[in-house]
């Protein structure tokens, strides 16, 4: 439930670019699949409001399993 959520941000982030579907499929990098550097920031302010913390993108979460993982362990705790 977790990963579709987090590929419905990204593809809502990618201003129709690309779709929930596409993103779940992927086995790529979220920059490969086409999110741009606008999108990364309209996922990153879309994360935040959607969880309620902070997060800081690093290389192990240019992909939505990497991404997936990272707010697994942060989701629920206080900001």
């Amino acid at each position: 439930m977790l990963r579709e959520r987090v590929a419905a941000l990204v593809a809502q982030a990618s201003d129709g670019a690309l779709t929930t579907a596409e993103v779940l499929a992927a086995d790529c990098s979220l920059t490969a699949l086409g999110l741009t550097s606008l999108g990364y920031i309209r996922l990153i302010d879309a994360i935040e409001e959607a969880f309620g913390f902070d997060i800081e993108f690093e290389g192990s979460l240019d992909t939505l399993d990497g991404l997936v993982d990272h707010l697994s362990r942060f989701a629920g705790r206080p900001s």
